[in-house]
């Protein structure tokens, strides 16, 4: 490679223009530079680190400037796979491809920039410098090699008794001497790795000695400590775990005396290290296949095989038995040499899919999800960087996982919502994943019960192969029940259970247990004063207040803000004010309260974000230490329960009427996967449905068994607007202090749009400006504008910056 070379590189600064590269030249000190590494680049009148992309071109009338330097790392911080990934994200998404290379690093990797030296040994040193460099003479210089004498240093940490110009010209004199390496590195901020210190027995005692046969020279702390040594793993146990046994100047005194060999390694913290090897059911060996199931695995490896990226669909009933597929297929993926990737929505409720890898494959796992701590998710990184991993399980944020290679993608309940981030980049992990297994040549398996709108158009059109799974292997699809809670008001029933909902849990017998789902949290939807009608709300996203018994506190559960739950209205000044409808904590009490030898737990995203509280919710209610297990959306996800004997939603209609396309598909879709919960074992199941909208059809589908009929309605008016899958969408949102403002910027933009889809002809709609459905967030008034075609990004072109986000294919109109 020649000095002449121009790159493209991602700035990572303030001030770097949209979702573009930039161009630099690559000195010739610098030839071998590669693709994925870190550089020191000049950005106007600074510097700032940059990633290189890969070639780039010079741009006519602007300058070139040189690559002032490499940063010092280990080697690329990404994989060429990672690399090509990075590129379609932040092409598809209209995102700026250094934060999109920031997201699939692990947290505060390129928040730290320092210059470190380091001394180079002296002459007669172990390496020897040129003969001819010039000989330090100076005190000041003498006084920089003795402070880099323990070891590399940052700059910043050495005496400046000149100054720091003058400390940084002496440093660059020292290394034109030969004296003094000076390289830019990135320290990992408060993510690095962890160090401790290891003991172990020393290689082996003089000739014809025993230390063990010899207790008169050892005392009886010492011998204990060597019989562990000599009982425990061959490469040795960390020192401060024998220092609290054993006592910190045992383990120095056998050191001392070479009895004992001490060293620093790394200490990985490892997510499931606590966590005991064991499984819930075993992986079914092929012939125990169902004739589906082996059909379906029969599929997939034969795109394997083919070497190809076909994308399949298991489409079947709750229960139908994907996860012995995916088990399955991961372990003929191992056999052949290549690491696995699985997707999940939620990482507390693949345990079990987690468990029964690392038991029946004994395979090495890393997971990698949002709920792990930093030092945690750079480790998890640091493995699958290494490739010291077989199977990377974890939540949307897996799919950036630096894979150097990847043999088969899963991507179980690919309909689920939590798949599309909601920051930059603004990716749909599922769509993501089709695209890296084009790239890896690896097949992609999406795996649901009830598949998204889009993925069902596309298993129509036979964009993508379907497997269907028809059958439920063990139990039989429970009797469903459709409560009219019109009816239950007007009999006077004023709680959140009814009459045929509270006979069925008083009814459950021995061994058996229930699910509730309520898709909201907290213990009321709304706080109101029945003398003026005052509601509570948020002043900063103006979205009523939950009310949260724990604390006695109103929250939003937009901005996570909280307030103490007034005694008097704020507006008149009446006692009358109370709390109005019911989330998880209400129900979750109520059920308390009417059951009391019932023993209830919940799961909603306040229990998650404690961490292990997820994981210690579901094995109690899978070993059976629960009878009634309260929670939102969550636990109707991945849960395969055979006591579950009675599944309740309590209200099918929270999300049903909002002013969005995908509210009667998000609907159907809660309510089919929380039926299907129920049932799973030898026992009947029964599942009752609670609505003040019983002739709704998703409500209908669900409780008929019509699901054909409702894609088909779904799908006819997908294609009447141009909606995905027959079309694509982009949702803009501009955010301003001032209402008029923000509805103005709205305006004009839309009219730039439409005069751009006139003059281009393009089949592009352009809607707008609607206020979005949190009118108001963060002191800002929100509006959005939507391009709804065949090419809604070649209208728009470049995305618009500040106060603009920009949302490709966009989970919601809202």
């Amino acid at each position: 490679m020649t000095g002449g070379r121009i790159v493209a590189v991602a700035v990572d600064a303030a001030g770097a223009a949209g979702n573009r590269p930039y161009s630099y030249s690559v000195p010739e000190t610098l030839a071998d530079l590669a693709a994925g590494e870190a550089v020191l680049v000049e950005f106007g009148r600074r510097q700032a680190l940059g990633i290189v992309l890969g070639p780039g071109a010079a741009v006519d009338g602007v300058e070139t400037k040189p690559i002032v330097g490499r940063v010092r790392t280990d080697g690329p911080l990404l994989p060429p796979l990672g690399m090509r990934l990075a590129a379609w994200i932040a092409t598809r998404y209209l995102a700026p491809p250094a934060l999109t290379l920031r997201a699939m690093l692990p947290p505060g990797m390129l928040e730290r920039l320092e210059l470190v030296a380091e001394r180079r040994p002296e002459p007669g040193e172990p390496a020897a410098v040129d003969p001819g460099a010039a000989p330090v003479r100076t005190p000041e210089d003498e006084a920089i090699l003795e402070a880099l004498a323990g070891g590399p240093k940052p700059v910043r940490s050495l005496e400046a008794t000149e100054g720091r110009p003058a400390l940084l010209r002496r440093l660059r004199a020292l290394e034109a001497s030969g004296r003094v390496d000076l390289d830019w590195t990135l320290l990992a901020a408060g993510a690095g790795p962890r160090w401790i210190r290891f003991a172990r027995a020393a290689a082996g005692p003089p000739a014809g000695s025993n230390v063990l046969s010899k207790p008169a020279r050892l005392g009886p702390r010492q011998l204990a400590l060597l019989e562990d040594l000599a009982a425990g793993p061959p490469d040795g146990l960390p020192a401060p775990e024998l220092a609290a046994r054993h006592g910190s100047s045992t383990v120095a005194t056998l050191a001392r005396r070479g009895l004992v060999q001490i060293d620093v390694r790394e200490a990985l913290r490892l997510p499931l290290g606590t966590r005991p090897v064991g499984r819930r059911g075993g992986r079914p060996d092929g012939a125990d296949l169902s004739p589906e199931q082996a059909e379906a695995v029969a599929a997939v490896e034969r795109a394997a095989a083919a070497g190809g990226s076909a994308t399949i669909l298991l489409d079947g009933v709750t229960g139908g038995g994907k996860t012995a597929i995916y088990t399955e297929l991961l372990a003929r993926t191992l056999a052949r040499g290549r690491p696995g990737l699985v997707l999940v929505p939620e990482i507390a409720l693949a345990l079990p899919l987690v468990d029964r890898l690392r038991a029946d494959l004994d395979a090495r796992v890393a997971v990698v999800h949002s709920g792990l701590g930093d030092g945690e998710r750079a480790d998890e990184w640091r493995r699958i960087r290494r490739g010291d991993v077989d199977v990377v399980v974890g939540t949307r944020l897996a799919i950036l996982a630096p894979l150097a290679d990847v043999g088969l993608i899963v991507v179980d309940e690919e309909h689920d919502a939590a798949y599309k981030s909601d920051r930059t980049p603004r990716l749909q992990a599922r769509d993501v994943a089709m695209a890296l297994g084009g790239m890896a040549g690896a097949p992609v398996v999406l795996g649901s019960a009830t598949p998204s709108v889009e993925t069902e158009g596309h298993a129509r059109d036979g964009a993508i192969l379907r497997q269907r799974l028809p059958t439920r292997l063990s139990g039989a699809a429970p009797e469903v029940e459709v409560v009219d809670l019109r009816a239950e008001l007007a009999a006077g029933v004023l709680g959140m259970l009814s009459r045929s909902l509270s006979s069925a849990l008083g009814d459950l017998a021995e061994g058996d247990q229930a699910i509730l789902v309520i898709n909201r949290r907290g213990s009321a939807s709304v706080v109101l004063c029945r003398d003026c009608g005052y509601v509570a709300t948020c002043p900063d996203c103006t979205r009523p207040l939950v009310y949260h018994q724990a604390g006695q506190t109103l929250r939003c559960h937009h901005c996570g803000r909280a307030w103490p739950m007034p005694t008097r209205c704020p507006q008149c000044g009446s006692a009358r004010i109370r709390y109005l409808g019911g989330g998880t904590e209400r129900l979750e009490r109520e059920v308390r309260e009417r059951f009391p030898g019932l023993k209830v737990g919940r799961l909603d995203r306040d229990v998650v974000e404690r961490k292990g509280a997820a994981e210690r919710v579901v094995d109690d209610f899978s070993d059976g230490r629960l009878d009634v297990l309260v929670g939102t959306s969550l636990v109707t996800k991945g849960l395969d329960i055979p006591a579950v004997t009675l599944v309740g939603v309590v209200s099918a209609d929270v999300a049903l009427n909002l002013p969005d396309e995908r509210a009667g598909e998000r609907t159907y879709q809660l309510l089919a996967q929380a039926v299907g919960r129920a049932g799973r074992g030898d026992r009947a199941g029964r599942a009752i449905i609670q609505t003040y909208q019983p002739e709704h059809p998703a409500i209908v589908a669900v409780a008929e068994g019509r699901s054909a009929a409702f894609y088909d309605a779904e799908l006819d008016l997908r294609r009447r607007f141009g909606s995905p899958p027959f079309g694509r969408l982009v949702k803009l949102t501009v955010g301003l202090p001032d209402r008029a403002d923000a509805e103005k910027a709205g305006r004009e933009m839309v009219e730039r749009l439409r005069e751009r889809v006139t003059a281009s002809g393009a089949k592009v709609q352009v809607s707008g400006p609607a206020p979005a459905f949190v009118a108001k967030r963060g002191d800002r008034w929100r509006f959005n504008v939507v391009l709804r075609g065949d090419d809604p990004i070649g209208v728009l072109g470049d995305p618009p910056g500040a106060p603009w986000s920009v949302d490709v294919d966009p989970e919601t109109l809202l």
